[in-house]
């Protein structure tokens, strides 16, 4: 593909998905915040914990969507102008993180149900479970979850800032790639 003909932004399909996946993180990690202003044991904190297991199963299925499609499908359009190659490796690494952690969070956290012995829902169905029932690889798993939860934190604002100081600073189009038509 000639530069002339290189797309100016990503496509509406990865604009959307990509904004989608970040609203049902946000939404998750709501959901498993919110839940502590509950009481043990009541219908909304249960209510809130099932809802972040579905958020989260969600966040792995649209992951594996965007993969596939920014394999199969999608043009990456350049950034202009081009980015010094340190960085544009470091964007790199950091995007290999964001996907291995979108992945592994959402896969921990189905391993916990599973060794919990809990039901695994997902959108009115119940998933099989990963593993039998083991209290002490639920606990290890969980530590793990909760760990790389504040890890995300920490990726995700990276991520934000990496976009910010693009825009501000490198003065590049690197965010508004991303962002939907009308908000550019």
């Amino acid at each position: 593909m000639s530069d002339a003909a290189a797309p100016k932004r990503y496509p509406d399909s990865a604009i959307l998905l990509h904004w989608l996946v970040l609203l049902l993180v946000v939404a998750a990690y709501a959901c498993i915040l919110l839940r502590t202003n509950f009481e043990r044991g009541s219908d909304i904190r249960e209510g809130l914990k099932a809802w972040h297991f579905t958020l989260g199963l969600s966040v792995l299925a649209a992951t594996f969507l965007r993969i596939g499609l920014r394999v199969l499908v999608w043009k990456t359009p350049p950034i202009t102008p081009p980015p010094p190659r340190m960085l544009h490796l470091l964007s790199i690494a950091a995007h290999l993180a964001i996907y291995a952690w979108l992945i592994a969070m959402p896969i921990a956290g189905w391993a916990v149900l599973s060794a919990e012995g809990d039901p695994i829902p997902f959108w009115g169905l119940n998933l099989p479970p990963l593993t039998s029932p083991d209290k002490a690889l639920a606990d290890q798993v969980k530590e793990l979850h909760e760990t790389s939860g504040t890890i995300g934190y920490f990726l995700l604002g990276l991520h934000a800032a990496a976009a910010l100081f693009h825009h501000y600073f490198m003065k590049d189009d690197t965010l508004r790639r991303m962002l939907p038509s009308r908000v550019r």
